[in-house]
């Protein structure tokens, strides 16, 4: 069975619901199962984000979380300045998808790019999620 990480992004104050559906229609894309996913990942910066802590222990996701120098050290398909801007890297959920997948994970591996979902809130989450390297 192939095993995903997912990278996930929000703005502050996301509600969880935003959240879930934004990881259940990226996981409906990559045509994968919540049980297949070994971690979900995102910036430090975001360690109180009480959606994303919520969502991870609601699915039984270990959640990782990686300094700005490492996320913009990653080589992602779509790198964003506004992203740059408010945290100090180019990628937060392609970039902390392919570094929970493993090191030198390739951004081939990305099964999902960047999705973006603005929920009923007002607020948005953005979810990749790549393909575990054996």
């Amino acid at each position: 069975m192939t095993q995903y990480t997912v990278g996930l992004g929000c703005d502050r104050g996301v509600a969880l619901a935003t959240v879930r559906e934004a990881v259940q229609a990226a996981l409906a894309t990559a045509g994968a199962m919540p049980e297949q996913v070994t971690a979900a990942a995102t910036i430090i910066i975001k360690q109180d984000e009480e959606a994303l802590l919520a969502l991870a222990l609601e699915y039984g996701w270990p959640l990782h979380f990686y300094e700005a120098h490492q996320l913009a050290a990653v080589p992602v398909p779509h790198p964003s300045e506004t992203v740059r801007r408010y945290t100090g890297t180019p990628s937060v959920s392609e970039a902390a998808a392919l570094l929970a997948a493993g090191p030198n994970t390739p951004m081939t591996s990305l099964v999902v790019e960047k999705h973006k979902h603005r929920g009923a809130d007002g607020r948005n989450a953005t979810v990749s999620i790549a393909r575990k390297t054996p």
